[in-house]
């Protein structure tokens, strides 16, 4: 370790995140894991400036200590054995900070969820109906590398009103270790308790079992990773779950599109930021516009493999030929499949097939084909002539987001501020008895 790190760590441990390093037994869990039950109760009723005033301080700690938080980042960066998106998903830049930053601003700046009153009515007998918006509790959350996840969820949680239980990878440990200690410190300054935002340091997977069980602590569970992690939480978990699953995106580019228009929105979707569930894996061509956008796209995107059907490469010059495994990935690398259709029915078969529910994008000027899109495709968000890199929670206004849910319960899409909170009735009387 550098010099620089060691001073950079020294000065990570005067934050008193020490009190919270004990080793992470299963005794160990269970004791940290009622410090966070206690204190989602203190967070539930934490006022509306409190919660705010939590994220504005993170928000400048992250600015204040960006260059130590990028030197133990970097050391991580550098001692992980993978390429691809991997790492580009553990790196921190001073760019990607200040937009952790810059999200827990727009996060505060969200209007409080909590005892929104969602619905009301007065029955024929006087009583008085309503529903509220309340905490779920905890919100525990299993992620691998995305250091940026720790701030992100940590904002949303701590703003509905519910703790933040953070189960990382071993890759980014020390990197979330930092993070956190800048939550303990601005909770603390609020009077709130630190465990509102915790981390299980010990990343073996016996823990993270554990972890996936904790009935007694845990309202609510998010995997933030690949396959495997999926599997995991699917063979493990003893309480409720919200998938975050594949991103296995389409964009059919209709016979009407605009070609120059579609090949621009292809490439943002494929090459802006290939690591991440809301990239582009697989564009769908309609047969009658083939011969003129797929020569467009391929000297556009000239760093992306394209695996191509047959109809495809006969006019493509680079194409090699795909296979059905290519049309089930999610790539999540400079790989486009591609696959000539003959209609807009054909598309959304082949979506219907092959789509895992993330984000699914129609290029068109037709209409009548954008609305049976939007009705037709199956998928927590569909797009009209736009990227699918659109589909996140800052993009669409919630200012972050804790996943982005593939299934229909409880919630599905980008889950914001709202999708961590749940009903709870409210019936006001005057004596009535039934």
């Amino acid at each position: 370790m550098s010099s620089s790190t060691e001073t950079t760590w020294s000065s990570f441990v005067a934050r008193k995140f020490t009190h919270y390093a004990c080793e992470m037994t299963t005794s160990g869990l269970a004791a940290q894991g009622r410090a966070v039950r206690e204190a989602a109760t203190a967070l539930g009723q934490a006022s509306d400036e409190q919660r705010r005033a939590v994220l504005a301080h993170v928000a400048d700690l992250l600015e204040e200590t960006c260059e130590e938080l990028l030197v133990i980042n970097s050391d991580e960066v550098a001692a992980y054995d993978e390429s691809g998106a991997g790492r580009d998903r553990l790196t921190l830049t001073p760019a990607r900070v200040a937009g952790m930053a810059s999200a827990l601003r727009e996060i505060a700046d969200n209007a409080d969820p909590l005892f929104e009153v969602v619905d009301a009515s007065v029955r024929p007998n006087g009583l008085a109906i309503e529903r509220l918006r309340v905490p779920l509790g905890v919100i525990g959350v299993v992620y691998e590398n995305r250091p940026n996840v720790t701030s992100d969820v940590a904002g949303l949680c701590v703003r509905s009103g519910n703790a933040a239980y953070l189960r990382g990878s071993s890759t980014a440990l020390k990197t979330n270790q930092f993070i956190v200690s800048l939550w303990h410190e601005a909770l603390e300054k609020e009077g709130l308790p630190a465990a509102g935002v915790s981390l299980v340091e010990d990343t073996s997977h016996d823990t993270a079992t554990a972890f996936m069980q904790m009935t007694d602590v845990l309202d609510c569970l998010i995997p933030r990773g690949g396959p495997s992690l999926i599997a995991a939480m699917r063979e493990h978990a003893r309480v409720p779950y919200v998938l975050d699953g594949d991103g296995n995106c389409h964009i059919f580019v209709d016979a009407s599109a605009d070609v120059e228009s579609a090949v621009a929105i292809v490439r943002n979707a494929k090459t802006s930021r290939p690591g991440v569930c809301n990239a582009a894996e697989t564009v769908l061509v309609h047969e009658d516009i083939a011969a003129t956008f797929l020569p467009a796209l391929e000297a556009a995107i000239p760093e992306v493999e394209l695996r191509a059907d047959e109809a495809a490469r006969r006019v493509l010059t680079n194409a090699t030929p795909s296979s059905e495994e290519d049309y089930e990935r999610e790539f999540l690398d400079l790989i486009l499949a591609v696959k000539v259709v003959r209609s807009l029915d054909e598309a959304i078969a082949h979506v219907a097939h092959y789509g895992t529910g993330h984000s699914e994008a129609i290029l068109t000027t037709d209409g009548s084909n954008a609305d049976a899109w939007v009705r037709r495709v199956d998928a927590a968000a569909v797009l009209v002539n736009a990227s699918t890199r659109f589909i996140d929670g800052g993009e669409l206004g919630l200012g972050g987001e804790v996943g982005i849910s593939t299934q229909k319960l409880h919630a599905r899409g980008p889950m914001g501020l709202k999708e961590l909170t749940c009903l709870k009735w409210v019936v006001r009387g005057e004596g009535q008895i039934r």
